[in-house]
């Protein structure tokens, strides 16, 4: 049955739109049925404002990692159609599950929800997307499944950086011209020292033809694991990294 009851409201409180390329939410957002609950997935304030600055309503937004559904939501709460995918069964049920509600909207635009891979949008002809939405995972940062076939999350730097270039090409052969991509990764440690996997993937991206219209250092806030790095920084003297880039690469 659609979920009516848990609705604090339907939209972010006192909205500002972004306008400059530090972005930071301290209050990650919890309207509609956004929550933290899926390890790892943005704050629903990101996808609302890439929404909202590179789409109108009824076009087409593409989230090929959904997670949890964050930007599937937003995409049906301001009125854009949208494809979610993701490769793990975990992933698109709970999506689903975050989506099952009634919003009194004049156009509901039901997110379609597939079980699908990121490098192979093979049911998507090519320039049908008006916006991509992308949340990888950050290599093995966070594993979210022990076996499921494809899943990039199992993948060390290497590998994974090579599994992003198809999802870079998809990306690009999906989107129409002019359309725009978005694509928020974060850095890693290995030994003490910083793995710049967000420069690195960038280039990927470049590689493929986009061009790079923003970068955007998104701050982080409650990360789980911080007491415990805390003690490490100061015991190995190295910083914890609070910062995630978010790209857009215009096609």
């Amino acid at each position: 049955m659609p979920r009516k009851e848990i609705f604090k409201n339907l939209e972010p409180k006192d909205f500002t739109q972004e306008f400059t390329t530090v972005w930071s939410f301290p209050d990650r957002g919890d309207w509609a049925t956004h929550s933290p609950d899926y390890r790892g997935n943005w704050s629903p304030y990101i996808p609302h404002n890439l929404i909202v600055k590179y789409s109108k309503p009824g076009d087409i937004v593409l989230d090929n990692f959904c997670g949890g559904g964050t930007t599937a939501i937003e995409a049906r709460l301001l009125s854009r159609r949208c494809l979610a995918l993701d490769i793990n069964d975990q992933a698109i049920a709970l999506t689903k599950k975050n989506l099952s509600f009634e919003v009194p909207l004049e156009v509901d635009y039901r997110p379609r929800v597939v079980q699908g891979d990121a490098r192979d949008l093979s049911m998507i002809p090519d320039q049908q997307i008006d916006l991509v939405c992308s949340h990888p995972p950050y290599s093995q940062a966070i594993r979210y499944s022990k076996d499921t076939p494809g899943d990039l999350s199992r993948l060390d730097i290497e590998p994974f950086l090579g599994e992003m270039l198809l999802v870079a090409k998809e990306s690009y052969r999906v989107l129409k011209g002019g359309g725009h991509c978005a694509v928020l990764i974060g850095d890693s440690r290995k030994n003490k020292r910083v793995v710049p996997l967000g420069f690195r993937l960038l280039y990927v991206y470049l590689g493929v033809g986009w061009q790079l219209k923003e970068i955007i250092i998104k701050e982080q806030h409650n990360c789980l694991m911080n007491e415990k790095w805390i003690e490490k920084a100061k015991q190995y003297n190295f910083l914890l990294l609070a910062h995630e880039y978010l790209f857009v690469f215009e096609k």
